[in-house]
């Protein structure tokens, strides 16, 4: 099913969230489907009258980079804070809110940023809430009541007469304690929410969503064996099961081995598996080539006319099928945010394109919510519970040129630190090495070398919007650094990247 059809979810109750452009859109919608309830994300810009009849439980307004007094900045129709359904802004929605109804909002010189100490008036305990915006509400309007403050602004604050709320901090953040059962407490005390929201539902209605709008026509899907294309992949199979061509693109930057497993694993499923070695044809379209966002759309492109060809082949199949989920839209630029980085399934996407549909029966779930489907569809654990590993595969975690040299020296030291993180007990959600385009001095066997540099990553996630290093035993550090300088000779130098996401992404390109 397309994009745009994957956004329904007839029969549920809904929370509509209405995007402003604010980075952590998606996590407010997830937190709510968490809860049981389902989210929807909408324009900032809908109208009061058609958010009347999609019939929404609650609305969520989320934050922004805008400021709310300046004419060109985002808003939404002030009539829905009069419909009487429910209302949660949060930061810019939280402005939002007191700006129409006659509070103040004003800029300030320093204002709040990172985990910022909240005040409850309550009384209640205070508690540490990530805050991220310069802009402050001063005064909020005639009939609110202020809920919390931090050591200078206004936090939170009510009507709930009127059924408004607000706060100024991000609660569907994992870095707000107790965030998720501030969402939830909005959701089931305010909004009356049943929750009746699970992903049996989901996997029922796409089936018969797939089969209603695929009929009798086949469907080709680029099976790269990572979570996303396989669990789209089961779930097409129990949709149109006589229908699907699966093709396995190598285009040459997989980790060590992953190919021959690949194949292993889904040449024995009920599917028509076909594998493509194409190593060779993506390298040529890469020569020469350094610019992140190029590589990204270049083996987008190349790996759209490989799946052309496959089709050719196979005889008519107007279908495409891809594994995209939110994140890779959010991140592409879908909805109001910036382009981050294009990803190959989703910006990479020539105008050309010779399918005449594309179907991405993911595109609304989060990565969390893929892998309880593939459990659910019955896939292997260890291939849905692997780390995530992008579409483009090793040819962004090599900076600058890639080559078939650098693939082969990434590849043997990405296999070290995965070999050695592996082991511990409690592993990071995702953990690689990059090969650096960065030469560094170095001494073996009493002899000068001038080597390239690797970067080892491991982060903690929950949701891959946000994430934090992880915070390795220096013994294990001491051990990769070890083996990658005494097995890969090509290299020097060994560090370890300890930024989090915001500011930096997981990916290094």
């Amino acid at each position: 099913m397309s994009r745009e059809q994957n956004t329904l979810n007839d029969g549920n109750e809904t929370v509509l969230v209405l995007d402003f452009g604010g980075q952590y859109k998606e996590l407010i919608a997830r937190s709510v489907r968490s809860s049981g309830v389902y989210s929807r994300i909408v324009p900032g810009t809908t109208s009061a009258a058609e958010i009347r009849a999609l019939n929404p439980i609650g609305i969520v307004l989320t934050g922004g980079p805008d400021s709310v007094y300046d004419p060109n900045a985002a808003k939404c129709d002030r009539e829905i804070l009069a419909l009487g359904i429910p209302v949660l802004g949060i930061c810019y929605g939280m402005q939002l809110i007191c700006h129409y109804l006659g509070g103040k909002v004003t800029k300030q010189d320093a204002g709040e940023y990172g985990k910022v100490r909240v005040i409850p008036v309550s009384g209640d305990k205070p508690f540490l809430a990530l805050m991220s915006h310069r802009d402050v509400v001063e005064k909020v309007p005639e009939g609110f009541r202020v809920t919390a403050k931090t050591k200078d602004y206004i936090a939170a604050a009510e009507h709930k007469e009127k059924k408004l709320y607000a706060v100024q901090f991000h609660p569907e953040t994992a870095h707000t304690e107790g965030g998720a059962e501030i969402i939830k407490r909005f959701l089931y005390d305010v909004c009356g929410a049943k929750g009746d929201y699970q992903l049996d539902d989901y996997i029922e209605k796409t089936v018969a969503e797939i089969k209603k709008e695929v009929g009798s026509d086949k469907v080709l899907l680029g099976l790269s064996g990572g979570v996303d294309s396989s669990v789209c992949a089961a779930l097409l199979s129990r949709a149109v099961p006589n229908q699907l061509t699966c093709v396995f693109v190598d285009h040459g930057f997989m980790r060590q081995n992953e190919g021959d497993e690949i194949e292993k694993i889904f040449s024995k499923r009920q599917l028509n598996f076909v594998r493509v070695n194409a190593k060779e044809r993506f390298l040529r379209r890469l020569k020469s080539v350094t610019d992140p966002e190029l590589k990204r759309k270049i083996i987008g492109e190349e790996f759209v006319r490989v799946f052309e060809e496959e089709a050719a082949k196979l005889g008519d199949i107007p279908y495409l099928a891809q594994g995209t989920i939110y994140p890779d839209i959010v991140e592409s630029g879908g909805s109001a945010g910036a382009v981050i980085k294009s990803h190959h399934n989703v910006g990479g996407l020539p105008d050309n394109l010779k399918f005449s549909r594309v179907l991405e029966p993911l595109s609304n779930l989060f990565k969390d919510e893929v892998r309880v489907v593939g459990h659910k569809l019955n896939l292997p654990k260890k291939l849905v519970d692997r780390q995530p590993f992008p579409g483009p595969g090793l040819a962004i975690r090599i900076i600058g040129e890639v080559t078939d040299e650098k693939l082969a020296v990434l590849r043997q030291a990405d296999l070290i630190v995965r070999e050695i993180i592996g082991k511990l007990k409690r592993k990071p959600d995702q953990y690689f090495a990059v090969l650096t385009d960065t030469p560094s001095v170095g001494v073996k066997g009493d002899a000068r070398t001038f080597d390239r540099v690797v970067a080892v990553r491991a982060v903690n996630t929950c949701d891959f919007m946000t994430c934090e290093y992880a915070p390795l035993p220096h013994k294990i550090l001491g051990e990769i650094s070890a083996r990658i300088t005494a097995e890969c000779t090509e290299i020097s130098r060994i560090v370890y990247d300890i930024t989090g996401k915001p500011p930096a992404t997981v990916e290094w390109e």
